[in-house]
């Protein structure tokens, strides 16, 4: 309504554009955002690659450090590797193309996704345009990370019959200490550089493009803009030529920050439960982001022409979407990633204790001997050479196998039904508590909605004071 009635102030003539939808649009604009996506997940499994074959090498090199800390390397540095590929992607996906179609800006990468779809009016193409650039950050910040949480250590096969790279190299696997490890290290290391690293270069790029700009312009062509005299007699004019120095923003200026900001917050309630330290980081980052974002767009960018919004629009869906994920994340990562289920079956069904009333010791005691199984060296794959002398000995690994026939044991099927009965209660008590949450803390504080209502009431009184005088008192 408010868009139309712009439209109309600038030209009576205006005519409304029409409501129009076209399958073969929508069925192009669905297949290019999947190969997008593809991409993504073809750049998550090229980062797995690199971490089996970096482990690989590292385990055989002649350096102790390396070959003693293989696994924690290469985890590591698949994790700088990552956040590269963020930052990379980022500049790929995330440029102003969606609302060139209303004059915005210049059109990059996916501006073959939005015009296609023919927005109606400029929110509607503002919103499509939200939404595609948040999956496609999505996809680029979190695929490593659901591989870790999820998937490591558990397509990798078994000893006898591993998953291998090319035939050569073997799936890596979780931290002798757990896979919830492995996920804490690839979090701490994104978060740390991109909350560092990318706020410093955010910061940077502005101030140096404001010092070439400032360097460009000349004492004359100053002199030529605004007449030395007027210059120094009008501060107004002055303060117009300074601001008119500044870099140029546009209407993507926010959205970058909007952007920052949805993503920190997933990272923040997505995995918070492998790695709790997250809101802590985030917090101390936007203790000094506020400092530094309000000298950037005070000192170093012009001042943004202001557009009336009654709430923040689409990334309020935005953050219930993720606000859904993660209890769906935090769910699978207590249920599947960490030992917790596993422990607490251990306890009540096959620890001392479930068979016998022992109180005078702890209940998990023996649970890492019950956790590893039997596998002998003779089963190995055919190809593996194996000494004579080894024939006859067996080694443990993590997992619930029988040592015959290496099939999955009973309590392994213990132990996936109490995972899943554990991410179903999850899941519903925690979606029941934060719908309450929403239903009992209020949305817009009541002192604001009291202001609204008595602006709104004092305006009406100033305009029937000019329709109807006569009712109005004073």
């Amino acid at each position: 309504k408010e868009e139309l009635a712009l439209h109309l102030i600038n030209n009576s003539q205006h005519e409304p554009q029409l409501y129009q939808h076209s399958y073969f649009r929508s069925t192009i604009v669905l297949l290019l955002a999947l190969l997008m996506i593809l991409v993504l997940i073809g750049i998550a499994h090229a980062l797995v690659i690199y971490r089996a074959v970096a482990m690989a090498l590292f385990m055989q090199s002649e350096a102790g450090l390396l070959s003693r800390h293989a696994d924690t390397i290469a985890v590591m540095t698949g994790a700088v590797l990552h956040y590269l590929t963020i930052v990379i992607m980022s500049k790929v996906s995330s440029h102003r193309g969606c609302l060139a179609a209303f004059s915005m800006a210049s059109p990059p990468l996916i501006v073959s996704l939005c015009p296609a779809e023919k927005p109606r009016t400029f929110s509607q193409g503002e919103n499509n345009f939200t939404v595609k650039i948040f999956i496609f950050q999505f996809f680029t910040n979190f695929s490593s990370l659901i591989y870790i949480a999820f998937f490591l250590g558990r397509i990798n096969g078994r000893p006898g019959h591993y998953v291998r790279v090319a035939g050569h190299w073997r799936l890596e696997e979780c931290h002798p200490s757990g896979c919830i490890t492995d996920l804490f290290i690839q979090m701490a290391v994104i978060m740390v550089l991109k909350q560092t690293i990318s706020n410093i270069m955010e910061y940077l790029i502005p101030w140096i493009s404001h010092r070439l700009r400032k360097k460009k312009k000349s004492p004359k062509k100053r002199s030529m803009m605004l007449g030395e005299e007027e210059e120094a007699e009008d501060p107004c004019k002055r303060q117009w030529l300074n601001n008119y120095e500044l870099n140029e923003v546009d209407g993507f200026s926010l959205f970058n920050e909007y952007l920052e900001i949805v993503i920190q917050y997933s990272f923040t309630t997505i995995f918070v439960a492998a790695f709790p330290l997250a809101p802590l980081l985030a917090l101390i980052n936007n203790v000094i982001e506020i400092h530094m974002d309000a000298i950037k767009m005070m000192r170093l960018r012009r001042r943004m022409v202001p557009r009336k919004a009654k709430d923040i629009g689409i990334w309020l869906q935005v953050l219930e979407a993720i606000g859904i994920l993660a209890v769906i994340g935090n769910g699978l990562v207590i249920a599947i990633t960490s030992d917790f289920i596993p422990v607490q079956v251990y306890k009540y069904m096959y620890s001392p204790c479930a068979r016998e009333n022992h109180t005078s010791m702890d209940c998990s005691t023996g649970y890492i001997n019950n956790s590893l199984s039997v596998f002998h060296i003779r089963d190995f794959e055919p190809h593996t050479k194996v000494l004579p002398e080894f024939n006859g000995l067996c080694c443990r690994y993590r997992d619930y196998r029988n040592a015959d026939d290496y099939t999955y044991t009973v309590q392994f099927w213990h132990i996936f039904a109490a995972r899943l009965a554990f991410l179903i209660l999850f899941e519903h008590v925690a979606l029941c508590v934060k719908l309450i949450a929403a239903w009992y803390i209020p949305d817009v504080p009541q002192k604001v909605k009291n202001l609204i209502l008595k602006e709104k009431h004092s305006n009406l009184q100033n305009e029937l004071r000019w329709v109807m005088p006569w009712k109005v008192p004073g």
